[in-house]
């Protein structure tokens, strides 16, 4: 046979190939308002950047019919293209062929972009849209699960991953994007459980819907299993390529700078103002974040859970950056389960890719109350101290008003190896705030006072004076400097500048033993 013969027939054979399970499955995908595997990869990689593996690849299934549903692929598109001219592997499960479901084939070759993304160093990022093991295979699929599980830890700290959900995500396939490091899930669409609504009526006897029970609302507010609830399939890859753009390619690099357009020196007299007089009174840390990094652009990540807890990625003259901060218009800005938990993740992230981590700390201690104790407040609790403790990458920390008791400890304080540490002029750093602490050590005395509100008031202003100040924590080196808050972007940039050369270790073990 001629060349030209063998090419042509090559040509028809990719065809055939891209068509998945055929035009009319493409056409139900499309009615359905989702896009195809195919499309999808298109939107996240750069115009033409695509090179596909494992085209012709099938699956070895003759048991119950299969040998007559055999399609080019077999249900899952992989290779590796660019995103912003940086290499990115990726997998694309094809929902029009067999529903998208594993089989050991469909495995291999996953398992085999991620070997790659491994051994060459960049992310690796999964489109999925599946309907779960394919049951014919029985065991088959299931070692397909395990293998991808198994490089999902290999990988975790040596790439970044990131899942995206499409369609279905169930049983032993929800675990896979719950070990990468990221997961965007569509409203409406994509749903994620272990057991099925069907199952749990069985079993538990709830009524519960297939939204209610794994949809993206919930899990990206309630569970904390998504990052991030798009608002379609495009917005959902729109994040991931925002998200890429902060992140090194591997945990030997470093986060790529960028031309920053917003003067390091500028300063914001707004800051100066933005604290309530009552030290009681709510303001939003957010617009103090705003106001510090480059061009107000704050890109944050699980914005709907725990959000008395602000995580994300900013840049501060054109550094990469991710920022951990109490947030004061949402329970106080206290620690509880949700948010310790949210801040570790978070931080061990950061750790991971060499990511500076900046904290602004507002925090009146963690919440109380039976629900946290017997959900294990101490114990979670204890996870974000472990993740600032253990983290080596610059942490830089500005507090800006309070600073009480254990609370104090874990936001990434001088005594958990932060690097830089700063407060605003209003800073409070006690065990307790003022009022209670005088309550505390004086509540007695005060009762026999001839005017007890004046006698608490002189004792409050004495031990404001005496202990929860900035000055105080300053005279013994806890706090580098005490600034000007309109000067915080400055300031922090030029730590950044300071600390791009750091190196810390931890000492030699196997692993540590965070608190799970």
């Amino acid at each position: 046979m001629k060349m030209n013969d063998l090419v042509d027939q090559l040509r028809t054979r990719r065809v055939d190939a891209r068509l998945g399970g055929g035009q009319a499955r493409i056409d139900k995908q499309h009615a359905k308002g989702s896009m195809t595997a195919r499309e999808r990869i298109d939107l996240l990689l750069d115009k033409g950047s695509f090179e596909e593996f494992d085209m012709f690849k099938a699956h070895r299934c003759r048991d119950f019919g299969m040998d007559e549903q055999v399609f080019p692929g077999d249900g899952v598109v992989t290779g590796h293209g660019t995103v912003d001219g940086r290499i990115v592997y990726v997998f694309a499960q094809d929902f029009t062929v067999l529903g998208g479901s594993l089989s050991e084939t469909f495995a291999e070759k996953i398992c085999k972009i991620m070997d790659l993304a491994m051994k060459n160093g960049a992310p690796v990022v999964g489109l999925n849209d599946s309907g779960g093991a394919r049951i014919q295979e029985g065991i088959e699929s299931l070692a397909g699960y395990s293998e991808i599980f198994q490089r999902n830890v290999m990988a975790s700290g040596v790439v970044p991953q990131i899942s995206a959900i499409f369609g279905p995500c169930a049983g032993g396939a929800v675990y896979s994007p719950a070990l990468t490091d990221f997961v965007v899930m569509v409203q409406k669409k994509s749903y994620m459980f272990l057991t099925g609504p069907k199952v749990v009526k069985t079993i538990t006897h709830e009524e519960v819907t297939v939204e209610e029970l794994g949809g993206a609302a919930m899990h990206s507010s309630r569970s904390g299993v998504a990052d991030y609830p798009a608002t379609s399939g495009e917005d959902a890859i729109a994040y991931i390529r925002r998200l890429l753009s902060f992140l090194p390619q591997n945990n030997i690099e470093t986060p790529p700078v960028v031309e920053c357009t917003d003067p390091g020196v500028r300063e914001s007299e707004e800051l100066n103002s933005i604290l309530p007089e009552n030290i009681n009174a709510p303001y939003d840390m957010k617009e103090v974040i705003l106001h510090t990094v480059d061009n107000r652009d704050f890109f944050e990540i699980k914005e709907n859970f725990a959000p008395n807890l602000i995580v994300g990625f900013a840049r501060y003259n054109g550094m990469s950056v991710g920022i951990v901060a109490n947030q004061p218009a949402h329970l106080s800005g206290v620690l509880d389960i949700d948010s310790s938990v949210k801040g570790a993740r978070f931080v061990r992230f950061c750790d991971c890719f060499n990511i500076p981590v900046v904290t602004f700390v507002d925090v009146p201690g963690f919440l109380p109350g039976t629900a946290q104790e017997y959900g294990g407040v101490i114990r979670n609790g204890a996870k974000i101290l472990y993740a600032f403790a253990e983290a080596t990458i610059p942490k830089i920390t500005i507090i800006t008003r309070k600073a009480y008791g254990g609370a104090y400890c874990v936001m990434s304080s001088k005594h958990l190896r932060g690097d830089i540490n700063y407060s605003w002029p209003g800073g409070e750093i006690a065990v307790m705030g003022a009022k209670g602490a005088v309550g505390v050590l004086y509540g007695r005395e005060a009762g026999k006072a001839d005017n007890p509100v004046a006698f608490l008031a002189e004792k409050e202003k004495e031990y404001q004076d005496k202990v929860a100040n900035p000055y105080i924590a300053a005279q013994r080196g806890y706090i580098d400097d005490i600034i000007k808050p309109s000067r915080t972007r400055r300031r922090i940039i030029s730590a950044l500048k300071l600390l791009q050369n750091k190196r810390d270790t931890n000492p030699m073990k196997k692993h540590g033993n965070i608190p799970l």
